[in-house]
C-alpha cells in the first residue's frame, strides 16, 4: 500500500506550512470532528488520496489577531 501525504497551506498567503507522510489516523489531526461543511472548505484530495488542508499560518493568525475585521474576508493578502 502507498504511503499517502497531508499537506498542510495557508488559505489566505497560500504559504506551505508542511506536509506529514507517515500514516497518521484522522482523529489524531482533529479531521472527523469537523462537519461536512467545514470539510468541504478546508479539505481537498489528490487522485492519489494525499490530502490537502487549508489552514491559516502564524503570520496570517497573528494579522488576524490584530485586526479583526479582517475575518469577514475570504482573503486578505492580494
Amino acid at each position: 500500500m502507498d504511503e499517502l501525504a497531508i499537506h498542510y497551506t495557508c488559505k489566505h498567503c497560500e504559504a506551505d506550512m508542511g506536509s506529514l507522510s507517515q500514516t497518521v489516523e484522522t482523529s489524531h489531526l482533529g479531521i472527523d470532528t469537523l462537519d461536512q461543511s467545514h470539510r468541504e472548505e478546508v479539505l481537498t484530495y489528490d487522485d492519489n488520496g494525499d490530502i490537502h488542508v487549508r489552514a491559516i499560518c502564524e503570520h496570517c493568525h497573528e494579522a488576524l489577531t490584530r485586526n479583526p475585521a479582517l475575518y469577514e474576508l475570504d482573503s486578505f493578502i492580494q
